[in-house]
């Protein structure tokens, strides 16, 4: 089931498919908008980033991975174990 993300120039057009394993910073901000996410854009994921977030050697993101760290940064906030 593909996901229903607004078409732009970071959403690749070719068959409107998207790889959650390699988003530009602007389609991963837009798939989490779609997700009603609030408080991710592409500037927050750009500060993710520079504070450590993982990213391919392309510069895109792999969705996984980055809802990963950021989980793990969230469970280390609330003094989890992450």
């Amino acid at each position: 089931m593909p996901l229903d993300v607004p078409r732009s120039p970071a959403v690749p057009e070719a068959g409107g498919s998207l790889r959650l394993t390699a988003l530009s910073i602007e389609a991963a901000a837009a798939v989490f908008r779609k997700a009603g996410t609030r408080h991710v854009d592409a500037d927050a994921i750009r500060a993710d980033l520079a504070a450590g977030a993982p990213a391919n050697p392309d510069g895109t993101i792999n969705l996984l991975a980055y809802a990963a760290w950021m989980l793990t940064r969230v469970a280390n906030k609330e003094g989890g174990h992450g």
